[in-house]
């Protein structure tokens, strides 16, 4: 492979394992515990999951499938921190809102894999961004996932350490990412 070249099968595996990875985190969440937001304002494990499955549906998908069809062709306004709200992300069930970010990825995998030989330098001029090539948005997409998880796992860190009481987390290590 050469530095231009995309390993697109080792992404869209990591991204087949996503689903897995995040009911495997949540599945076992109390109600309580996926609606709750921390001090800072940051969105609730149920607001991630919400998250993830719009940006599946109404972002990384349909601006690859744009760029890839017709890179000049403007992508879809999306707003994704309004969404949260709009939408009453933090009012759904959590176990439905996993199996529909699930369904969708299903759906853009499938899509992914029927792809033959795409032009990943096919590049759309983002306003702000610059050119985002096709190859851009999928690195992106399988990043979106791992900072989400990342995200996820911050959460149910911090709810170890709101649930200790006088004790502490000291002993497990600092939270450095």
């Amino acid at each position: 492979m050469s530095a231009g070249d995309v390993n697109e099968e080792a992404i869209i595996e990591r991204m087949s394992a996503t689903p897995g990875a995040l009911a495997s985190l949540v599945g076992a969440l109390a109600e309580a515990d996926a609606r709750w937001r921390p001090a800072d304002g940051g969105w609730s494990i149920l607001e991630i999951v919400n998250h993830l499955a719009d940006e599946e549906t109404e972002d990384f998908r349909p601006r690859l499938e744009s760029t890839l069809a017709d890179p000049a062709r403007p992508w879809p306004g999306i707003d994704p921190e309004a969404a949260a709200w709009d939408r009453a992300y933090n009012d759904r069930d959590l176990a439905e809102s996993v199996a529909r970010f699930a369904s969708a990825r299903d759906d853009s995998l499938a899509w992914l894999r029927s792809l033959d030989r795409p032009d990943w330098s096919a590049a759309h001029e983002h306003p702000r961004l610059g050119p985002i090539h096709a190859g851009d948005l999928l690195a992106s997409w399988a990043a979106h996932d791992a900072l989400h998880l990342r995200q996820i796992a911050k959460r149910l860190f911090h709810m170890v350490g709101r649930d200790a009481g006088e004790y502490s987390t000291r002993y497990a290590g600092v939270w450095t990412a």
